[in-house]
């Protein structure tokens, strides 16, 4: 008898450490951040003073958290809802030349989740 209650408290003891190990799915909340995609012009291309860029931002994006910016420097961008979510466009600042910006996008989703992304560019006179 000893022996049986030993082994089912082994059993109890393996089989609630197996289930704290996934932890508790009612606990944690999913968040769904925006998506940002069809970056253009595409990552490392090489462009003009000034070029326009454009990007799509999923569903998802809050278009009034969307900030934009290259190399540190704010970008205003048009924001136009389209099937796919939101097609977004800018222009690079005119003092960018002759060197390399990221493009940064930040946004917050309609599920209050922030998303960041970006792509870089080779800017030449």
């Amino acid at each position: 008898m000893n022996i049986f209650n030993v082994l089912i408290a082994f059993i109890l003891i393996c089989f609630a450490t197996n289930v704290s190990a996934y932890g508790s799915s009612s606990s944690k909340k999913a968040c769904t951040k925006p998506k940002f995609t069809e970056f253009t012009p595409p990552h490392l291309s090489v462009v003009g003073t000034q070029s326009e860029f454009s990007f799509l931002a999923s569903s998802l994006t809050d278009p009034t958290t969307l900030k934009v910016d290259a190399k540190k420097q704010p970008v205003k961008v048009i924001i136009n809802k389209s099937n796919k979510g939101y097609s977004v466009t800018g222009k690079l600042p005119a003092t960018l030349q002759s060197t390399y910006a990221r493009i940064n996008i930040e946004a917050t989703g309609t599920n209050k989740c922030q998303a960041k992304d970006g792509w870089l560019l080779k800017i030449e006179d």
